[in-house]
């Protein structure tokens, strides 16, 4: 009668894992702009390690048709994650820098900290968000403007704000109108490479309003689905989103290719550094067209609630 109850108690337990995995593979193909769904999705792949809970569970207690079940949908789990960690193995020819991503929580991150891993990296491009005017005043005294001399800010009051530092010099500047925050884009003129694009992009968090959200996701694809071809192109910035969003898996499906997906670094969680917990989601990306990731990383950057991102890339010269 106990190995009966026992069996139950597994069975359920194994069901539940189960429905928790196929509740995460769900969440990751379905688009819907329905907030409890987009903040759930973001737990996709945590959800879908219950599908090897289930499998296990299963197995455990011999229920085979179960089991297989339940490994179908591991399998499939597995499936929607695994480009995260598979290098592409393109050709790296071309001229290597680094860039950086980071968001500075309005002025809280520290400033000279932030300069430290510019310097210690060797990063010659920087796009920033939540970029306040004393944020901007602090860095430049930290010497930020010493190690990249050439930016375009539009800084703004708490999170709105956006920056782009650069080693080499800006023109073509731009800030992109309809945005609640601020999204901005600049040419470097790169030497042995020419003319590079670079946006720095931040879309509003789905908790400010899911539509919005949505929105500003598939304008910002349009936006940089416009830059010009033939010359590489460098996309940094918060997304408020991350791969298991559909929105965000749009904006890589056609010329650009998501850094860390390209380097085969895995999932790069970013956010939240400011809890008991560790950070548990990626919404900070670069993205890339023209150039190729070899490698990816994230850095603490105290004081901020973000770990900045430093992508180690190839700029492929233009033909």
């Amino acid at each position: 009668m106990r190995s009966r109850g026992v069996r139950i108690g597994a069975t359920l337990l194994a069901g539940a894992a189960t429905l928790a995995g196929a509740a995460g593979v769900a969440l990751h193909f379905v688009g819907w702009a329905v907030e409890p769904l987009v903040l759930a999705a973001s737990a996709a792949p945590y959800l879908m390690c219950g599908a090897v809970l289930g499998t296990a569970g299963f197995a455990v207690t011999r229920q085979w048709v179960a089991t297989g079940a339940a490994a179908l949908v591991a399998v499939i789990g597995f499936a929607t994650q695994a480009p995260l960690y598979i290098a592409d193995g393109a050709d790296g020819a071309g001229v290597a820098i680094t860039a950086m991503q980071a968001n500075l929580l309005f002025d809280g991150a520290d400033p000279s900290a932030l300069v430290e891993q510019v310097r210690a990296r060797d990063v010659a491009l920087l796009t920033v968000n939540e970029l306040t005017r004393p944020a901007v005043d602090a860095l430049g005294r930290a010497g930020l403007d010493e190690l990249l001399p050439h930016r375009y800010l539009a800084p703004g009051q708490t999170a709105s704000g956006t920056g782009i530092w650069s080693r080499y010099p800006l023109s073509e500047t731009v800030e992109y109108d309809g945005f609640v925050l601020n999204q901005i884009s600049a040419t470097a003129a790169v030497p042995e490479v020419g003319p590079v694009s670079v946006y720095a992009i931040h879309p509003v968090p789905p908790i400010y309003d899911t539509g919005v959200w949505a929105d500003e996701l598939t304008r910002l694809t349009a936006i940089i689905e416009h830059a010009p071809t033939r010359r590489p192109v460098v996309v940094g910035g918060d997304f408020n989103a991350t791969h298991d969003h559909t929105r965000f898996r749009a904006m890589t499906a056609g010329r650009y290719a998501d850094a860390g997906a390209q380097a085969g670094a895995g999932r790069l969680v970013t956010y939240p550094t400011d809890k008991r917990f560790p950070p548990v989601v990626g919404i900070d990306h670069v993205l890339l067209d023209g150039a190729h990731a070899t490698g990816v990383e994230t850095v603490d950057l105290p004081g901020a609630d973000h770990r900045a991102l430093v992508a180690r890339i190839v700029l492929h010269r233009e033909p």
